[in-house]
C-alpha cells in the first residue's frame, strides 16, 4: 500500500535556507549566525498574599528597567545595549551593536497594594513581590 505525503507549499517560506540547501558547501545558514533581539521571559506564581513573578532580563542595568504597578496591571519594561566588537591586531574585524526595548505587560486577577510591592534584580533576574490588596467588599447584584 503507497503511503501518502502531505505537501506544503508554504514550508520553503518558513525555513528558505534548510540544511539541504547548504549540503556540500560546508557552512551554515547566515540567518541562523544572527542573534535575534532580546525577549523577555516571565514566570508567574501566587499564594495567598501575594505574586511572584520572576522575569529574564539578561545583560541589562538595574537602573534601565522599569516596572509599573496601576491597579491589577503590571508592565515590566527594560532598555537593552549591546555591543559586541572583535579586534585582530590594530583593525577592528568586526563591530555589532544593538539598542532597543523589551516589555512585557499583564493583568492579575487581584489589585496589587502598590506601597508594599518589592523588586529585586540580581544575575540577570528580576525578581517581583506583589502583595495583593483585599478589598473585602464584595458586590453581589440582584436579579430583576
Amino acid at each position: 500500500m503507497t503511503t501518502l505525503a502531505r505537501f506544503n507549499p508554504f514550508s520553503e517560506l518558513r525555513d528558505p535556507f534548510s540544511d539541504d540547501f547548504f549540503k556540500g558547501f560546508g557552512m551554515r545558514p547566515v540567518y541562523r549566525l544572527m542573534e535575534g533581539e532580546p525577549q523577555m521571559r516571565l514566570d508567574l506564581s501566587e499564594d495567598e498574599k501575594n505574586f511572584f513573578v520572576k522575569a529574564e532580563i539578561p545583560g541589562v542595568n538595574k537602573e534601565d528597567i522599569k516596572v509599573s504597578v496601576d491597579g491589577n496591571q503590571v508592565s515590566v519594561s527594560a532598555e537593552v545595549r549591546k555591543e559586541k566588537e572583535q579586534k585582530e591586531g590594530a583593525k577592528v574585524i568586526r563591530s555589532e551593536r544593538y539598542y532597543g526595548s523589551v516589555s512585557r505587560s499583564f493583568t492579575l486577577d487581584e489589585n496589587v497594594d502598590q506601597a508594599a510591592a518589592q523588586a529585586k534584580y540580581e544575575n540577570g533576574v528580576l525578581q517581583l513581590t506583589l502583595p495583593k490588596k483585599h478589598n473585602g467588599k464584595s458586590q453581589v447584584l440582584k436579579i430583576a
